[in-house]
């Protein structure tokens, strides 16, 4: 892999409040490739500072940062702030060719990250190509300096980062994967804090290991920056207590296990009440499709007792659901409820005027130049959103849409698909498997109340589909299996207390229904958080428009935005 550098300045300023230069609080991040050594093989990685996760960044609410990119390196980046609204600001946001061209070598860019109402765990990413893999980070964000949490205060914080991880270099992953048109090659392990844990070789002495008191409880701020799987985790012997998804609070629960996406944040206490001893925590795929090879091991790090007898034997595993357990992964996730107290409100849109219905599909498309590719019957694997598979603009959206440059997208996306099927259904005709490539976007006018109704289907066996919304968190209020029913479905809805998120898995041959009101005005990227469904085109943006008063409408961008 070749040497690359990008430097990060960070300043924190306290929110709504004017502070000039000198009271700025200055931080430097370096991203450079660094040596790895794991699973008994060594290799240089993209990494933050030399570690691998990247720092955590801590705010509190409401709080700006601005960011410096500096990128001294040979390839091209960008930066997302998974979770950050950004009101009125997508300039900072983050997608290549969405909201900015990259940073190219040589260049820099100041990235001016505002927050609003996030409160709990949110993590930063890059996104472009694949490079995520490695660089990524936990933010935490504290509430407003004088608030308490909606729980008890706990003993500690500990950040739990997600990875997937491969021998080969990521990039070539990538490339290999759009050369073949098929999949990409099976993952080598997962990792919990940058390490897959002493059930794999070479791990044994670097396994994250959380220390704990006998009686303390345990705030764990779990982030999934896997590519590619939704992981099922769980703490030998221990229960958890769900308190807070995306940058916001739920309704607590218990479980012994969580299912987290792709993209998705968990916050969740551990009350250390066990015999004091060392136990095992894991995580391992979940994979609801049969016909798909994937990494099936099993990522484990180290629960602690602080103190406990040497002479105790091998921690215990934890009971994890099956790899296909679906109902296990659906079951989970629809425990999620917005804490929604005095505290805490929520405002669900209620009247909606605009209803959007996305068929997500896998897909194929022929092979370029006759040639046979490594999808079904020599074809090349594609993703979509109502038979359309996005492709990346040659300038970034945000750009044409601002200058008014036009060729660059088309405003036809479809609100709904354009044919109908039976989604679900177990042997769907082949016609149906070819889509469309097209940059199209939906263009909304400011203040409208969106539904999106997100329809898997079962073409190719279909598949889970975690799905993110920049520049919004949503309230999920339905979700079901098979194909959705106008008529009958919202008479289910939760209304009263749906989770807040800004992630949510669709899961295999089943719907969900979310809704926002567009009052974030800019362009905002919508996509499966499935790296490889990302590069295949299941993708699509929306474009809010300025509303009328001064404080509903876009800010203009930096002086010095990236060229392409």
């Amino acid at each position: 892999m070749e040497t690359f550098i990008l430097q990060f300045i960070v300043f924190f300023l306290l929110g709504g409040i004017q502070i000039g230069q000198a009271e700025l609080q200055r931080h430097t991040f370096i991203v450079k490739e660094a040596l790895y050594t794991r699973l008994c093989s060594s290799k240089n990685i993209l990494t933050v500072n030399g570690t691998f996760p990247g720092p955590t960044l801590y705010a509190n609410r409401g709080d700006t940062i601005i960011i410096d990119v500096i990128n001294q390196g040979s390839e091209n980046i960008t930066l997302h702030w998974h979770g950050v609204k950004q009101p009125r600001n997508p300039w900072s946001d983050g997608p290549e060719y969405i909201t900015q061209c990259p940073i190219q070598p040589g260049t820099n860019f100041s990235q001016t990250i505002k927050l609003s109402d996030e409160e709990g765990t949110l993590w930063w990413h890059a996104h472009s190509g694949w490079s995520r893999a490695t660089v990524h980070g936990v933010i935490i964000i504290y509430p407003t300096n004088g608030i308490k949490y909606p729980f008890p205060k706990p003993q500690a914080e500990v950040p739990i980062i997600f990875a997937q991880w491969w021998k080969s270099d990521i990039q070539a992953v990538y490339k290999e994967l759009i050369a073949s048109g098929g999949q990409e090659i099976i993952s080598d392990a997962f990792f919990i804090n940058g390490q897959p844990g002493d059930l794999y070789p070479c791990s044994k002495n670097d396994t994250f290991t959380l220390t704990v008191d006998s009686g303390k409880t345990y705030l764990l701020r779990m982030v999934n920056s896997a590519m590619n799987f939704i992981l099922f985790f769980s703490v030998a012997n221990h229960q958890l207590t769900v308190v807070g998804t995306d940058g916001s609070y739920v309704k607590p629960f218990k479980s012994d296990y969580i299912a987290i996406s792709p993209g998705q944040t968990i916050d969740l206490l551990l009350k250390a009440d066990q015999t004091p001893n060392r136990y095992y925590m894991a995580a391992k795929a979940y994979n609801s499709v049969p016909l798909l090879h994937y990494d099936n091991s099993t990522a484990t790090a180290i629960l602690q007792y602080s103190k406990y007898s040497p002479a105790d034997p091998s921690p215990p595993l934890p009971n994890l659901p099956n790899s296909n357990d679906t109902n296990a992964s659906v079951s989970f996730t629809r425990n999620l409820r917005s804490l929604a107290d005095e505290n805490h409100p929520i405002n669900v849109p209620l009247n909606v005027t605009t209803n959007l219905f996305f068929a997500v599909s896998v897909n194929t498309l022929p092979c370029e130049n006759g040639k046979a590719c490594a999808g079904i019957n020599g074809s090349r694997l594609a993703a979509s959103m109502n038979n359309n598979s996005f492709v990346l603009p040659p300038i970034d959206i945000l750009q044409a849409y601002y200058k008014m440059i036009g060729g660059v997208y088309g405003d036809e996306f479809p609100h709904f698909p354009p044919f109908p099927f039976n989604y679900t259904a177990g042997d769907l005709p082949a016609k149906l498997l070819q889509a469309n490539r097209a940059t199209e976007v939906v263009v909304l006018e400011y203040g409208r109340t969106v539904e999106i109704v997100l329809q898997g289907t079962s073409l190719l066996s279909g598949i889970d589909h975690p799905f993110h919304l920049h520049g919004y968190s949503f309230y999920v209020v339905g979700s079901g299996f098979g194909n959705f029913d106008k008529d009958k479905d919202p008479s289910n809805y939760n209304l009263v207390d749906p989770p807040l998120v800004n992630t949510i898995a669709v899961a295999k041959s089943s719907w969900t229904a979310i809704r926002f009101k567009a009052e974030n005005p800019g362009v905002w990227f919508m996509h499966c958080h499935f790296q490889r469904h990302t590069s295949w085109g299941m993708d699509m943006a929306f474009i809010v428009k300025d509303g009328n008063e001064r404080k509903q409408k876009m800010l203009p961008p930096p002086p010095y935005m990236p060229k392409c």
